[in-house]
């Protein structure tokens, strides 16, 4: 239950900075411009506080749902105007200025994107050495000649200090189908230069899959497989496995530590399995079989077991991920268009069936993650903050009526034709625009649930 508050009000903090951020770029921009605003609104819905503030009156608005805002101002297709005000209203306003309006609202979040990253690498983040742990066998990178030690410095140019951004890295570069060039330290300090060619990586439906064709695995520290806890009527429980018995082999395969059990079980759903453990310095034999469930997809076997000690990870395989500030200002710059290229190109993909709609995660998946990114410092909530500010510029700027977007093509249009589109065509779109909006809500929400219970 606390998991769940916490993740709530993580998600409510940082939905209502984003909608702020991204209502406050159509207000600022707005006032600059003259026109007349009438509601600044932080959700929708009835309203749970406002206040009337300045010479127009504007008023200022929390709302019951967070789940966007909106900003209105005077226009003489909502209401009468005044011929004292009809200067100020936004439907008089040259077209230029009514694109500058609109466009704000995602450029400001662009623009507090790069402020998050600057923060969030001048506060430094604390990760993982880039250093392989793993390369699964006739992967993409174990055909290149990428060794277990070998530690990821660099990938095309882009120093990668942390596993979080050699990862990003070699991603970004799979799904684009294009080469990389990797510069990797040796165990012997040699540094080299190794290109991979993502070009024929066979066509996937999750990013999980991209990345599982890259072939790699991070270092990680061995965690005896010692159980901890033991759910109750778990598999494990009813095959009598019990706290601290230290699993030693299974079908006559030797498990050295957790890593080789998790793998060895998860890929056996609805086996019995004879399982060697050693109780009180006595080995005793148990027969389990993993239960079966679905996660994101995929069939697993789970027996219901925790480990019984938590991996520790020395200092000397950390690393830290910050830059001075100028340094960093350049930096969460180059990051924010790599980002929304990326989301863009994942966007078309999933248009275009190349990678499954699946991936479209909703409200439920992003608080889930709020909490993750809050309880991890305010560096990796930052990290949070900014990517998903990325994904709204860049959904609102998709050519769908009722989103910004949509409003930009009319004034193109307009700017072509010369004049404004019809209020019949604005109507039609609208509703379009409506039906998209809940189908994508729908779709969303559904792979929420599906990922929230394992379905």
């Amino acid at each position: 239950m606390f998991d769940f508050i916490y993740s709530l009000l993580a998600f409510l903090v940082a939905i209502t900075i984003l909608v702020a951020v991204h209502e406050f770029g159509h207000f600022w921009v707005a006032k600059k411009m003259g026109v007349k605003v009438l509601r600044f609104s932080i959700g929708f819905g009835r309203p749970l506080w406002k206040r009337r503030y300045g010479p127009d009156q504007t008023e200022y608005v929390i709302a019951a749902l967070p789940l966007g805002g909106y900003v209105k101002m005077l226009d003489e297709r909502e209401g009468e105007v005044t011929d004292n005000e009809k200067d100020r209203a936004f439907n008089r306003q040259p077209v230029g200025k009514r694109i500058a309006i609109v466009a704000a609202g995602p450029m400001f979040n662009f623009i507090f994107a790069i402020f998050a990253y600057w923060m969030m690498l001048s506060i430094g983040v604390t990760g993982l050495k880039p250093i392989i742990g793993e390369i699964t066998e006739d992967s993409v990178m174990a055909r290149a000649g990428f060794e277990v030690n070998d530690e990821i410095i660099s990938v095309n140019g882009q120093v990668t200090p942390i596993w979080d951004v050699a990862l990003q890295e070699l991603i970004i570069s799979a799904l684009n189908r294009e080469k990389a060039n990797i510069i990797v330290r040796k165990e012997n300090n040699l540094s080299i230069t190794q290109t991979i060619d993502f070009q024929n990586l066979e066509k996937y439906e999750e990013p999980d899959e991209a990345l599982k064709a890259i072939g790699l695995k991070p270092w990680r520290p061995d965690v005896d497989a010692v159980v901890g806890k033991v759910m109750n009527d778990s598999p494990a429980a009813l095959a009598g496995l019990e706290s601290q018995d230290k699993i030693i082999g299974i079908d006559g395969v030797v498990i050295n530590n957790w890593f080789d059990l998790v793998k060895f079980v998860s890929v056996r759903p609805e086996q019995k399995l004879k399982m060697l453990v050693m109780r009180d310095n006595q080995q005793k034999i148990l027969y389990i079989t993993p239960k079966l469930i679905e996660r994101d997809s995929k069939k697993i076997g789970q027996i219901g077991i925790g480990p019984a000690n938590e991996s520790i990870i020395p200092d000397s395989m950390k690393a830290e991920y910050q830059y001075p500030i100028v340094t960093g200002f350049i930096q969460a710059s180059e990051k924010v268009w790599r980002n929304s290229v990326l989301t863009l190109n994942m966007m078309g993909k999933l248009v275009t069936g190349q990678v499954s709609l699946k991936n479209l995660s909703g409200p439920i998946n992003i608080a889930v993650y709020a909490g993750y990114s809050a309880s991890a410092g305010m560096a990796r909530f930052l990290d949070f903050l900014a990517i998903v500010s990325i994904s709204l510029a860049v959904i609102n700027l998709l050519p769908i009526p009722v989103l910004d977007g949509g409003h930009l093509l009319y004034y193109g249009i307009e700017i072509v034709k010369g004049s404004p589109v019809s209020a019949n065509t604005e109507m039609m779109g609208q509703r379009i625009g409506i039906i998209i909006i809940i189908m994508m809500m729908v779709l969303a929400i559904g792979n929420d649930l599906s990922r929230l219970f394992g379905g």
